[in-house]
């Protein structure tokens, strides 16, 4: 299928061929009919994207704080190319369309194939010619609504979020400074609510339109009190009830402005992107009430809400982000609300860059613009999951004899972890044919297409399992999935390699014994990458012996997680010490060359700390302080050993030491911060190749990951427990 996609760091935008979605449980499958251009937010981000790094810098202060805080952590090298890996990527564009459902997925039986519907989502509703919707972004048309007029719901449920944040009631008056596409939707919007509206915009045919559309007057800003006379003749010289700011760019001219319209003790609402500089003594006369409406509303950035499928009662929370869809449906199906006059062009999909070039020059001067898509003939065939890279060398069938020159190799999963620090080092290994890369998202499996040259890229997981070109499998996927996955590709008869964790509780990693003894495949391996990093190599070569019966402290500044992150939902994807303790607890375990017995833990100062104590088999002793409390800058892993008259010290694998005797030696890393990915890699691809032993074998992987679990279970019993 086709989809729009931007490059953040080049500013190309095109129109790329890329696998089709498939259809998951809890949501549709739907074929876009029209989908709506976002003149405010989206042209924003294409014009971010032709900006130069400083302009980036300038336009996201937020982001570059992050990469300040990144390099004092991981080093320049190390940061640089993350960075460089994340902008140098495909990007989607588009969160507002409607579409014909052609699969309906397990949990969303609410809907029919052949069914009308508006969807919602940047991530979900996008510029392309199949999307994948979850049920709660995603609303049925009713009977009458054309569907180029649904396509605006995603846009007009941000403006009637707005309307209600400002709780507005019959009779009053508002103001709506900027009137764009959300500006016009709100005027739209407040007539429909029995408001008197007036609107202000510097472009003298939107003002037009918004009177149009029910406005008792607009005007341009310069001629304020032109306007201000206007709301004083409907408001008896109160001023407005409500003030609406849809504007964006960089001048504080409508904050200042709103405060002249606005009457004492008003409500001030913020629905765009502006500068808000507040100025302070008439904001305070007048004591208003400014408010911020938060997208789509109610449900927005809530992952249990938008992916999960799991509503709000309309008790507690009336109107959420999909009953904001469903009323502006319903408000179109009465004629309540008019968006025809809203549409300045409909373009086929196929010009969808001109278009998109057009508007940032200026050429094209529109308010709503609408994608247009081709209608599949009745016998074409579904779309395809697949695709495959033009030249790609057929994939030859896989074989089980020892010492190949190459093995292909197939990824499930590509996302930032596995394109930063696994797929750069794996693209450079002669040994490696990077064969079959799926993942759920089609730009996402292009994007590992194009950077590292697989020859075929999918969405649809089975689809590797199935590949039996393939030599190995990588699993690298949300923790909840791993152990699944991991018994599937066992199955396979292929080696395996799976990011941490290995399993999120004692009986996936039964499971995955289980299935090593059923199959007799223990061709397995997970990403603890540190223990082959060459500093902490070098470091316990000098230390010698005595690491058998060293005492071992790991301290780990992990940092708070950002309000997004999917680690927070602890009750699907487990701890965050599940999810990534077990590097620390492998590394300790590989130092002291013995496995992890007993464990006792108890939890810190802040929600997800942990500080524990293991007892390995062979005497040793170990301890792990996980904290999130820490500063930003502060090295994010250290490590201290003593035992047999020595000591040493890892410092965030920058440097190391160890002192012995009267003497120490001291190493530094060359070329950035190095914690062992690439060792791993070739160590990985070179078992596989040989047919040699796995690089760290099945039985201490079982043992370390259930020692990760185990501490989560000390913290819960207050007590230690065996592993």
């Amino acid at each position: 299928m086709k989809q729009i996609a931007q490059n953040y760091k080049s500013g190309e935008l095109t129109v790329l061929d890329v696998p089709a979605p498939v259809c998951r449980p809890g949501g549709v499958l739907v074929r876009s009919l029209y989908s709506l251009i976002s003149t405010g937010t989206e042209m924003m981000k294409v014009t971010e994207a032709s900006m130069s790094m400083v302009g980036m810098a300038r336009a996201r202060p937020d982001q570059v704080k992050k990469v300040i805080d990144q390099v004092q952590q991981q080093g320049l090298v190390t940061t640089y190319k993350k960075v460089m890996n994340k902008l140098d990527s495909y990007t989607p564009l588009g969160y507002s369309l409607c579409g014909v459902v052609t699969e309906v997925g397990k949990g969303a039986e609410e809907f029919k194939v052949g069914q009308l519907v508006a969807c919602a989502g940047n991530d979900q509703a996008l510029h392309a010619e199949y999307n994948w919707v979850p049920v709660n972004l995603c609303a049925k048309v009713p009977d009458g609504v054309a569907p180029e007029h649904a396509a605006f719901a995603t846009v007009a449920a941000i403006s009637m979020h707005g309307v209600r944040r400002a709780e507005v009631q019959l009779g009053e008056t508002a103001a709506v400074i900027g009137l764009g596409l959300i500006g016009q939707l709100v005027i739209r919007l407040l007539v429909a609510a029995g408001v008197q509206a007036i609107g202000i915009d510097p472009v003298p045919d939107r003002c037009r339109l918004a009177e149009k559309a029910g406005a008792v007057a607009a005007g341009a800003p310069d001629d304020l009190d032109t306007v201000l006379a206007e709301l004083a003749k409907i408001t008896s010289g109160r001023g407005a009830d409500h003030v609406f700011l849809s504007a964006g760019g960089n001048s504080n001219g409508p904050v200042e402005a709103a405060v002249k319209l606005a009457r004492d003790r008003a409500r001030i609402v913020d629905i765009g992107k502006m500068k808000l500089d507040l100025p302070w003594n008439a904001y305070y006369e007048k004591e208003l009430d400014v408010r911020f409406s938060r997208s789509y509303g109610p449900g927005r950035y809530d992952t249990r809400y938008e992916l999960e499928g799991i509503d709000y009662p309309a008790g507690y929370v009336r109107w959420t982000e999909k009953r904001n869809l469903e009323s502006f449906l319903d408000l179109v199906a009465r004629n309540e609300l008019d968006v025809a006059t809203l549409i300045d062009g409909v373009f086929p999909f196929d010009e969808a860059a001109k278009v998109y070039g057009d508007l940032k020059d200026g050429t094209l001067k529109a308010i709503g613009v609408l994608l247009e898509y081709p209608v599949p003939a009745e016998d074409a065939p579904p779309p395809a999951t697949k695709t495959v890279l033009p030249g790609a060398k057929t994939p030859y069938v896989r074989t089980n004899e020892k010492g190949r020159q190459r093995i292909a190799v197939g990824f499930v999963g590509a996302g930032s972890y596995a394109s930063s620090m696994l797929l750069p080092h794996l693209a450079k290994l002669p040994a490696a044919d990077l064969a079959h890369v799926a993942t759920t998202k089609s730009l996402s499996a292009v994007n590992a297409q194009k950077k590292f040259g697989f020859s075929t890229a999918s969405t649809d997981a089975d689809s590797v399992f199935e590949d039996e070109s393939l030599d190995a499998i990588f699993i690298v996927t949300r923790h909840a999935t791993h152990a699944k996955l991991v018994c599937r590709a066992l199955a396979t008869g292929k080696a395996v390699f799976v990011e941490k964790p290995l399993a999120l509780t004692r009986e996936e990693a039964d499971q995955i014994a289980e299935a090593i003894a059923t199959t007799g495949n223990d061709r397995l391996m997970v990403g603890f990458n540190r223990r082959f990093a060459p500093l902490l190599g070098s470091m316990r070569k000098g230390f010698g012996a005595a690491a058998a019966t060293a005492s071992t402290r790991y301290l780990v500044n992990a940092g708070p997680l950002a309000k997004d992150s999917w680690y927070l939902n602890e009750e699907a994807e487990g701890s965050r010490f599940t999810g990534e303790g077990g590097h620390f607890i492998d590394t300790l375990s590989w130092w002291a060359d013995s496995p992890v017995e007993e464990v006792y833990a108890v939890r810190g100062p802040e929600k997800g700390d942990v500080q524990a104590t293991f007892l390995f088999a062979n005497g040793a002793s170990g301890t792990i302080a996980y904290l999130t409390g820490g500063n930003a800058r502060f090295p994010k892993e250290t490590m201290d050993a003593t035992g047999g008259g020595r000591s040493a010290r890892l410092d965030n694998f920058r440097s190391a030491s160890v002192w012995s005797g009267r003497g120490k030696s001291a190493t530094k890393a060359r070329g950035g911060q190095d914690k062992g990915q690439r060792s791993e890699m070739e160590a990985f691809v070179e078992a596989v190749r040989t047919g040699g032993p796995m690089p760290i074998s099945a039985d201490s992987l079982l043992a370390t990951t259930r020692a990760t679990i185990a501490v989560g279970e000390s913290l819960l019993s207050g007590r230690p427990e065996r592993v």
